[in-house]
């Protein structure tokens, strides 16, 4: 019965507020500059917000996404984004660099809402067309992931850094009351304690090969994307191009081509092996990066590159994803616990490595990175090729 649930316009909204609450953890990245000058530290440093930000998305992952199996879905996802909301106002109003790291800890860490729309949506919609409605809520997280950062070039440009906060937590306000009156009521079917819930992510890990291919692949994935992503806005902001954070974030409509994408690469996975789907994903991911390296100086190069990398990450995630949801349906949010904590470390070690990188051989140095990163998670994709499903865990 639960399957009726989700209409077509329940889809439409879970994926504009998917994309739109997703889009707070990225809003610092073409500001970076402006940050660091506001408080007066180097640009190096300042690159140390896009990584806390990242930290605190992937310890929400870990100890709220899991509820999602235990507590009523929309209940736990409004109240969720109240608490975004704080944390955007704090950011907004920092009066130091100390205050703005937490700040930006507390945004990651309350802004795991998407995680929590996507098994939502996976729970209520039929099997037949799983594969479909992830692709078609995914390509509106990831359009909210790219065109955040135009959004915050803009903003940022004309109102300052704080201002983008500012406007994020009005955002984020419109979309709770927006979400606590539309979504429908979701209930899951786990009964036990939260800490016997959360011991079931470890019996996950160990008996399920596919969520431990799928995570590490992802996890390399996703740390070229957050490393490129964090010394994008430096790079442009340098010679040749001494572009202003208005400039740069317009580079997000590049790579918003690529993520319209998704609802194709969800359909072929219902239809198909999505893990060739991935195979092609990783060879599109380290071309990107061979293109990069070579037009670093050229706008249009890094423009393909961009649309490049953000269509290969596409058939990377939404394959991944598709298939770690097939495992367990009574166990998506703690499935996606796994799979999305472990991507996430990822994507703030990369954007860790991508500020040591760049320090160590500019941007030289962050393609190269991207590329090693890359042909390791072929190794893997590899050397995992024809493992089987482990056993269900209720």
């Amino acid at each position: 019965m639960e399957e009726d649930l989700l209409k077509r316009g329940h889809i439409l909204l879970m994926a504009v507020c998917t994309g739109l609450i997703v889009a707070n953890i990225y809003y610092c990245q073409p500001l970076l500059v402006l940050i660091s000058k506001s408080f007066g530290i180097p640009e190096s440093k300042g690159g140390r917000i896009t990584f806390l930000t990242q930290a605190g998305y992937a310890l929400g992952l870990l100890f709220f996404v899991p509820l999602g199996d235990k507590l009523e879905r929309r209940g736990q996802i409004v109240w969720m984004a109240g608490f975004a909301v704080a944390a955007l106002i704090l950011a907004a109003v920092s009066p130091n660099l100390l205050t703005m790291e937490i700040a930006c800890v507390l945004i990651g860490a309350t802004s795991v809402i998407p995680q929590l729309i996507l098994p939502m949506a996976a729970h209520l919609a039929s099997p037949s067309r799983t594969g479909k409605v992830i692709g078609s809520i995914m390509s509106g997280l990831l359009v909210g992931i790219l065109l955040s950062r135009t959004l915050s070039g803009f903003v940022g440009a004309w109102l300052g850094w704080r201002g983008m906060f500012w406007v994020a937590a009005g955002i984020s306000l419109c979309l709770l009351l927006i979400m606590r009156y539309t979504f429908p009521v979701s209930r899951p079917n786990f009964s036990g304690s939260y800490g016997s819930l959360m011991r079931t992510l470890l019996t996950l890990i160990k008996e399920q090969p596919v969520l431990r291919e799928a995570a590490v692949i992802n996890a390399l994935g996703f740390a070229t994307f957050g490393m490129f992503w964090t010394t994008l806005t430096f790079h442009l902001s340098g010679s040749p191009f001494n572009f202003r954070s208005d400039l740069i974030g317009l580079f997000g409509l590049a790579a918003a081509a690529g993520a319209l994408a998704a609802p194709l690469v969800g359909g072929s996975a219902d239809k198909r092996n999505p893990r060739i789907t991935i195979g092609y994903g990783l060879g599109l991911l380290l071309f990107s990066f061979i293109l990069l390296y070579i037009w670093a100086d050229y706008v249009t190069g890094m423009v393909a590159g961009i649309v490049l990398l953000d269509l290969a990450m596409q058939c990377i995630h939404v394959s991944n994803q598709s298939r770690v949801y097939a495992l367990n349906p009574g166990a998506r949010n703690r499935l996606n616990t796994v799979y999305m904590t472990v991507s996430f470390t990822g994507t703030s070690l990369g954007s860790a490595l991508g500020v040591v990188a760049r320090d160590m051989a500019k941007w030289p140095g962050v393609c190269v990175a991207g590329m090693v990163l890359t042909a390791a998670a072929f190794a893997v994709y590899g050397l995992t090729y024809r493992r089987a499903t482990g056993p269900l865990v209720n």
